[in-house]
């Protein structure tokens, strides 16, 4: 396989995925979504992440290691690209993988979901860390089946558990502020359940859009300053901006529910959470399937984590003085 240098800005994660390699031989083009070369010295697995943060590396990691595991890949070609936030670059990726015959792109996050989709319909593509396929591939109706050449796995928490956690944990808080960047459709998603269920419990909630991590402060700075507490939905764009939302809430002394582990550990008091490394495994499950002519990807439904957990920061949960009951498990602080 041709070394991406010269057209690929995004960088490689190639510390954090011990064994992978880059370069060798481009695998034969997979005639149909569902027939690809069970010839696995030849296989080569596209990976194309939207940013780097400990919940997409973790999908990534689950992915490669469960797919090696599963048919044996000790010595395949797995090519790890890092768009570093740019859906720009997520489509450079994804149709340098075309142009190179992969076998398999796996599309961590949304636009890298969306920029595969585009760049092929007979490549399988499997998501991962995805929230709502349906909502990224602007499928009206969604049933669970993506259909084509597309299928993968959700990071759907269930949202009215987390909103149930501002009562939980926050019963004085009336004024509620979601944070969330305007721009990742399954961020906007969660934004208008979690709205839903948050006023059907009397809450006031007032969102707060951020275009990207240049307006996070000061975004931020307003939402903390008008709100009781804050939610963060799984928001790749918040989650590679912790430490700037933290710098601005831990002055203010404002809660911050979230979405996922890696933002609660970063800037949160308290998350229902999935296991993105699990996540990923189940990812390198289906592909294993599709590699191996077990599963025709276009028949493929969309699968969840079955058993988020109720986690909370310690650290932060002691600097505002906020008593965790005994179900939350301790993680962390970044």
């Amino acid at each position: 396989m041709k070394t991406f240098s010269k057209v690929i800005t995004g960088s490689l994660l190639a510390l954090a995925m011990a064994g992978c390699t880059v370069g060798g031989s481009s695998a034969s083009a997979a005639s149909s979504a569902s027939a690809v070369s069970t010839d696995t010295s030849k296989i080569m697995i596209g990976i194309v992440q939207l940013v780097q943060h400990p919940a997409l590396d973790s999908a990534t990691k689950g992915f490669v290691d469960e797919l090696k595991s599963e048919i044996n890949l000790t010595d395949a070609n797995f090519d790890i690209q890092n768009a570093s936030g740019d859906s720009a670059t997520c489509s450079t990726i994804a149709n340098a993988f075309v142009s190179e015959k992969a076998d398999l792109i796996l599309a961590n996050a949304t636009a890298a979901l969306q920029a595969a989709k585009n760049a092929t319909t007979s490549i399988p593509v499997l998501g991962t860390s995805v929230t709502e396929y349906g909502t990224a591939l602007g499928i009206s109706n969604f049933n669970g089946t993506p259909g084509g050449n597309v299928s993968g796995t959700s990071d759907l928490a269930p949202l009215d558990q987390q909103a149930d956690m501002f009562t939980e944990l926050l019963p004085n808080a009336k004024n509620i502020g979601i944070l969330y960047c305007s721009g990742e459709p399954n961020s906007v998603y969660q934004v208008q359940k979690v709205t839903e269920y948050l006023k059907a419990k009397g809450l006031n909630v007032t969102s707060y859009p951020f275009t990207d991590t240049n307006d996070v402060a000061q975004v931020t700075q307003s939402a903390a300053a008008s709100s009781d507490a804050l939610y963060i939905p799984t928001d790749n764009t918040a989650a590679s901006a912790t430490e700037t939302i933290y710098n601005v809430t831990s002055k203010t002394k404002t809660p911050i529910i979230a979405g996922e582990e890696g933002i609660c550990s970063g800037c949160g008091i308290a998350t229902l959470s999935i296991d993105y490394y699990e996540l990923g495994k189940t990812t390198g499950k289906m592909a294993a399937k599709i590699l191996k002519g077990e599963e025709d990807i276009s028949k493929m439904e969309i699968e969840y984590y079955k058993n988020p957990k109720k986690e909370y920061n310690a650290k932060i949960c002691q600097e505002l003085g906020i008593e965790v009951p005994s179900d939350y498990t301790a993680i962390a602080s970044n």
